[in-house]
């Protein structure tokens, strides 16, 4: 009785660290249903910072590492693990019994389509090059400097936004009082700035920086695209422990990654912070409404196109389609999220949309009944996955969990079709979609 009881005690303990290692099982695959088509919403891989080390190392002893690419580009590395998810993704999917898992006759089934930006074409190709191998298949998107309004809906007449009541969204999370987010989450701004001030070759004797807690916090109404604008500790921490997730996941040498002093361990502590920020920022329903209502009115219209089997106004690529990929941003799976009050735990971190991260919605047809229905994930690489470029399988998967959708979702996490068609129809705000 003993050894039982210290062996329980030892799964228990290290039933944690088993959680990151394993992807818990598909709850998918059915043997009375079919596999008809699937979204994946994704993330871009990994970039560099947006902004030049410069902009950051005011806030640090030393100063931040150089990148050998532009500021806010997909590197070489980054593209390399999309290629991976790519091939994982097809020999999952084929798995599923939606298309074959070599060769190039399934890839008209398949559309692509990619926020204009360099990150997002680029990891398009790379998933399209990664799910079909030599095949040429074309990744859509806007001309480079283009806004497209999928992935960043804009702000005009016809879609007024108030500045002033996103903000009051806000600010009633957060007791009316931007300082108070400060305090919620001072202990780890605290372990962040101090590994600002103590990691790094410079003294800091040499170096003057701006800690995080010497910066005001502040909300006000935003302008455009930002319907409104949080400052403060938070925030900024919220940048600096991105691009720390950045730089580990990039493969960057111990000695770089948080100048020595920042771990796959601590970094699932610290990036606690950006999913705080963007949970205020962009998860407020108000705000998330506005944001997203068009692009989940394009993927509303992109199931039911797949479901009809023929042409619908509003949707993304063909009738005949198996799978769209749209690749985006980290905001437009936060909005997406707080829009349809979504959650997740994946790799141990809440909510977080790293790095190639995707939401999936799968939509599956009973063979008896022929009724439809849809079943959503968040799907991503390891940190350490995408730190060590590891090779993706049936044996080494990526983390892939199930999303439970309020208003729609059963026991077993799926949602009948009619359910599934308000729930989403209830979520848009037609004054904001494409197709109202």
């Amino acid at each position: 009785m003993t050894r039982l009881i210290l062996f329980l005690a030892t799964i228990f303990l290290l039933g944690g660290h088993a959680a990151q290692a394993q992807t818990i099982p598909s709850a998918s695959t059915s043997k009375d249903a079919d596999l008809k088509f699937v979204i994946y919403l994704s993330r871009h891989g990994v970039r560099s910072p947006t902004g030049k080390p410069a902009q950051y190392s005011v806030y640090s002893t030393a100063p931040w590492p150089e990148w050998d690419v532009p500021p806010g580009n997909l590197t070489a590395h980054g593209y390399r693990l999309m290629e991976l998810f790519g091939s994982y993704d097809r020999l999952q999917l084929a798995d599923e019994g939606l298309w074959s898992a070599k060769g190039c006759e399934d890839s008209p089934s398949v559309t692509f389509y990619a926020d204009s930006d360099q990150r997002t074409r680029e990891t398009g190709k790379a998933l399209a090059e990664g799910l079909f191998p030599g095949c040429k298949v074309p990744v859509r998107s806007l001309p480079e400097g283009t806004n497209d309004p999928l992935f960043h809906p804009r702000v005009s007449d016809a879609r007024p936004v108030n500045p002033a009541l996103a903000t009051a969204a806000i600010s009633g999370r957060i007791g009316n009082n931007p300082a108070s987010v400060t305090e919620a989450y001072r202990t780890q701004i605290s372990a962040l700035d101090k590994i600002l001030a103590t990691c790094g070759a410079a003294p800091a004797a040499l170096q003057k920086r701006i800690s995080l807690f010497d910066i005001p916090a502040s909300l006000d109404p935003g302008k455009g695209e930002h319907l409104a604008e949080m400052r403060g500790p938070l925030n900024t921490a919220s940048s600096l422990a991105e691009n720390l997730l950045l730089e580990y996941t990039q493969g960057m040498s111990a000695d770089q990654v948080g100048w020595g002093c920042v771990t796959g361990e601590n970094l699932r502590s610290l990036i606690d912070l950006h999913t705080a920020a963007t949970d205020f920022t962009l998860r407020t329903p108000a705000i998330a409404r506005a944001q997203a209502s068009a692009l989940l009115d394009h993927i509303l219209r992109s199931v039911e196109q797949a479901a009809a089997n023929k042409q619908i106004p509003g949707a993304m690529g063909k009738p005949t389609d198996r799978a769209l990929f749209l690749i985006g941003h980290d905001t437009n799976l936060t909005t997406i999220g707080g829009l349809l009050g979504l959650t997740w735990i994946a790799d141990g971190r809440r909510d977080d949309t790293p790095p190639g991260g995707s939401l999936v919605f799968e939509l599956w047809k009973d063979r008896k009944s022929g009724e439809f229905s849809v079943r959503t994930y968040f799907t991503v690489q390891t940190l350490e996955q995408m730190r060590s470029s590891a090779e993706l399988n049936l044996s080494n998967p990526p983390q892939r969990v199930p999303v439970f959708l309020p208003g729609c979702s059963g026991k077993d996490f799926s949602c009948s079709w009619p359910a599934f068609q308000q729930t989403l129809h209830e979520a848009i705000d037609p004054l904001h979609a494409d197709n109202p």
